[in-house]
C-alpha cells in the first residue's frame, strides 16, 4: 500500500501532466480551435512534437526552450504553467487528502489558470469556461467540499452583481469600459464554488494585487493611467490566495487592528 508521501508525490507528477494540457486549453480556446485534436505541434514549422519531447517541465530543459525541428524559441510559460499546476496539486494534496474536495478544487483551480493566462495574452475571458463554470462549480462545491447551497448561491449573485454595479458606475464615471462581462462572470463563478464570504477578501485581495502590479508596467513602460491592466488574473491569485492563505491572512490584518 502506498504511503501517503508516494501519493503526493503520484499526484503531484499527474499535476505536472495536466498543467501540460492547459497549455493547450490557453493557446487553443482563444483561437476556437479543438482541445484534443490535433496533437501538440510546432506553432512555427508545425512538426508534430515527439512524445519525448511532451514530457513536463523536463522535455523543455533537454531542449533548452527550443523545438527540436525549427529551433524556433519555446516560451517560457509552458513548464511554468507545468510547475504551478504540480504545485497546486501538492498543496492541494496537503490541504485535503484523497478526498472528493480535492479533485472538485483541483479542477476548480485549473480553471482559474487557464482563465488568468488567456485573460493576460487576449484581455479576453472566455465565456465557455465561465458560463459553464458556474452551474458546475455551485455543483461540485455544495456535493464535493460541503458547501452550503445558499452559500453557494449568494455567492453567484453578490459575485456577478457587484462586480457588475462597479462596471456600470466606472463607464458612467470615465465614459469609458473599465471592467468587461468576463470578470463579472468570472466572479460569480468563484463565488460559486468558494461562497459569498470569500467574497470580500477575494475583491480587496484582487484589487491591492492589480493595482500594485499595474502601477508598476504603467511606470516601467512609460503609460498613462488609462493603460489597459486584465483585471482577471488577480481575481485569480486572490482566490488562490483565500483558499490556500485566507485565513490565516485575514487573522493576521483582525490582530493588527487590537
Amino acid at each position: 500500500m502506498f504511503s501517503t508521501v508516494w501519493l503526493a508525490v503520484i499526484f503531484t507528477l499527474a499535476g505536472a501532466a495536466v498543467g501540460s494540457f492547459l497549455n493547450v486549453c490557453i493557446h487553443r480556446i482563444p483561437e476556437g480551435l479543438s482541445i484534443v485534436s490535433p496533437p501538440s505541434r510546432c506553432p512555427r514549422c508545425g512538426r508534430s512534437i515527439r512524445f519525448y519531447d511532451n514530457i513536463p517541465i523536463v522535455s523543455y530543459l533537454i531542449l533548452k526552450g527550443r523545438c527540436r525541428d525549427c529551433r524556433e524559441r519555446i516560451s517560457p510559460r509552458y513548464p511554468l504553467v507545468e510547475a504551478l499546476t504540480a504545485l497546486v496539486a501538492w498543496l492541494l494534496f496537503g490541504k485535503f487528502g484523497l478526498t472528493p474536495a480535492y479533485f472538485a478544487t483541483f479542477v476548480f483551480i485549473c480553471s482559474l489558470i487557464v482563465i488568468a493566462f488567456i485573460d493576460l495574452d487576449h484581455q479576453l475571458i472566455p465565456h465557455a469556461i465561465t458560463l459553464s463554470g458556474i452551474p458546475v462549480f455551485s455543483f461540485m462545491a455544495v456535493f464535493f467540499t460541503g458547501l452550503p447551497f445558499v452559500d453557494s448561491f449568494l455567492g453567484i449573485m453578490i459575485g456577478a452583481g457587484t462586480l457588475y454595479f462597479v462596471a456600470v458606475y466606472y463607464e458612467a464615471l470615465t465614459k469609458r469600459e473599465g471592467m468587461g462581462g468576463g470578470d463579472v462572470n468570472l466572479f460569480a463563478m468563484i463565488g460559486a464554488f468558494l461562497g459569498w464570504k470569500a467574497l470580500l477578501f477575494i475583491l480587496l485581495a484582487g484589487s491591492l494585487l492589480g493595482a500594485a502590479v499595474g502601477l508598476a508596467v504603467i511606470a516601467s513602460k512609460g503609460k498613462d493611467m488609462k493603460y489597459a491592466i486584465p483585471f482577471g488574473p488577480f481575481l485569480c491569485s486572490a482566490a488562490f490566495l483565500h483558499l490556500f492563505f485566507g485565513n490565516y491572512l485575514i487573522g493576521l490584518l483582525l490582530s493588527l487592528r487590537t
